[in-house]
């Protein structure tokens, strides 16, 4: 269990570290574009960016860099997912919020409220119960009918929330943050259950509808969480991704695969992922009004923020 926390541990600063510098990636784009075309270059008729404003904040150095840490991050959430319950390693990768926080007061200017740091405490006070309550992680087997479902759920999931929140345009941040969260919680569960790792089995890793759920959640969650950056905070937007990213597999973990706490501890750590849940809810609620959409260096109280 030790190196499945370590690996956890790591992954969520490759993740927070990333998200930061994505967000930085994504101001600077959209400032660009605005200085070059004007307020409305770059965004749709209902007020969402574009995918050309995507694909450019996607190639900004700052960007790239945090998509390193991302898929650095995502091979080491991998092991950890392989390693520790879906509920205990899930939420310690998205102690990222903190880290991403704490470098987005250095890096974005962004000013945390009181009731931020609150929320960001009681998420931390979250984690170390979940921590204590752990016991070993359940098995790595599903039906088969659930590796579809799991693909299909996911596919409709991302490509019908990414349209949605493309005509929701500055409103639909929140839920956008979410959508990769949801995405992201997805390749967690399909890595713990995919076929072909061990053994290593090529043709039944190939023929795995697991691996291509992984396939679009990683890629879809990424491209979601850009289009988040760009309309929403990075503090919001990561908040929400949580809470997608650790409900999700954690529910998955306990009811389809044998995740347990350890004897007696089953209460504790049903009161660490709540108020790990309700922290994260938190962050994303009291932060709303205080922080600008990627494309401003100024709050925009009118926007909801990711």
């Amino acid at each position: 269990m030790f190196i499945g926390l370590v690996t956890a541990v790591a992954a969520s600063a490759c993740y927070g570290t990333g998200s930061v510098l994505q967000a930085v990636g994504s101001r600077r784009s959209a400032r660009e574009e605005a200085a070059a075309g004007g307020n409305s270059a770059g965004v749709t008729a209902h007020g969402g960016p574009s995918l050309a404003s995507t694909a450019k904040a996607a190639v900004t150095w700052e960007f790239i860099l945090g998509t390193v840490l991302d898929f650095i991050g995502f091979g080491l959430g991998a092991l950890a997912a392989r390693l520790l319950p879906l509920f205990l390693s899930q939420t310690i990768i998205s102690a990222n919020l903190v880290i991403t926080a704490v470098l987005s007061i250095k890096l974005l200017g962004i000013r945390l409220k009181q009731l931020e740091w609150a929320s960001i405490g009681v998420l931390c006070s979250a984690l170390v119960l979940l921590a204590v309550s752990a016991g070993p992680e359940g098995g790595h087997h599903a039906p088969m009918a659930f590796h579809w479902w799991l693909l299909l759920i996911t596919t409709v999931l991302l490509v019908g929330g990414g349209l949605l929140v493309r005509r929701m345009g500055a409103n639909g941040a929140i839920v956008a943050g979410l959508l990769s969260g949801l995405g992201f919680g997805a390749l967690g569960v399909g890595v713990r259950i995919l076929n072909g790792v061990q053994p290593f089995e090529l043709g039944a890793l190939l023929s795995d509808p697991a691996l291509y759920a992984i396939l679009v959640g990683g890629i879809g969650g990424m491209y979601v969480h850009t289009v988040a950056l760009q309309i929403g905070s990075v503090n919001g937007a990561t908040a929400a991704l949580v809470v997608g990213e650790t409900v999700l597999p954690g529910a998955v973990g306990v009811i389809w695969l044998g995740d347990s706490s350890k004897d007696g501890l089953a209460w504790l750590g049903v009161v660490g992922f709540l108020l790990a849940v309700v922290a994260a809810v938190g962050v994303a609620y009291f932060g709303q009004d205080t922080h600008g959409p990627a494309g401003s260096d100024h709050p925009q109280p009118e926007l909801t923020k990711r």
